[in-house]
């Protein structure tokens, strides 16, 4: 008789987690148990002029969880990395606030997503961002390299989360700072619910 399964790989939840947001990709018109698109920018209170100044391809597909911009606007001339940056809405937003003297890097594992984004960044002209794929628990990007990171409803589908907060600090510049809009719970989460797959993808 084989053993109840113990613990979730994480490889396994990563690669379901891309198939779950795959499908946000490339099917955005689906219906989903969470809310998406311009109907979410406007639950999440962005700015009505910043929402109109992404093209469809880069607003369609958009799935957060909060503004990480409710914290303030970046300035001119910040480098930012957007962690889990999917396909593209905040890095798109944060690459007109910091203007050309800045510098945005968007983090995405899933292709689908990046390829979204990519098109949307040229759709707009912007020639001060770039989408690369990685991990938050493995950025890709220099140690202090970041004036600030946004993320938008990604840490919580990190297994890691020590290991992400690891890798933003060693990110960020020693003055820099978080703008981060997240899940989070008020009490422990039973092991039995960790090893459910849909519980984690949404």
């Amino acid at each position: 008789m084989e053993e109840a399964q113990s613990v979730l790989e994480p490889e396994v939840l990563r690669e379901e987690i891309k198939k779950e947001y795959a499908h946000v990709a490339t099917n955005p018109e689906d219906e989903f148990h969470f809310h998406t698109g311009r109907r979410l920018a406007a639950i999440l209170e962005y700015d009505e002029e910043l929402v109109n100044s992404v093209p469809e391809s880069g607003l369609e597909s958009f799935a957060g969880t909060g503004n990480p911009f409710a914290m303030g606007r970046l300035s001119e001339g910040e480098n930012v990395v957007d962690v889990g940056s999917g396909a593209g809405f905040d890095t798109l937003l944060a690459a007109q606030m910091v203007g050309t003297e800045g510098n945005v890097i968007g983090v995405e594992m899933t292709a689908e997503m990046r390829e979204k984004a990519v098109g949307a960044a040229e759709e707009m002209g912007l020639t001060n961002v770039q989408f690369v794929d990685g991990l938050a628990e493995r950025l890709p990007v220099e140690k202090e390299w970041a004036d600030v990171i946004i993320s938008n409803g990604v840490i919580n589908l990190c297994m890691d989360k020590l290991g992400v907060f690891k890798q933003l600090y060693r990110a960020l510049k020693p003055e820099g700072r978080l703008q981060i809009s997240d899940i989070i719970v008020q009490k422990a989460v039973p092991d039995s619910a960790k090893l459910k797959i849909d519980l984690w993808t949404g």
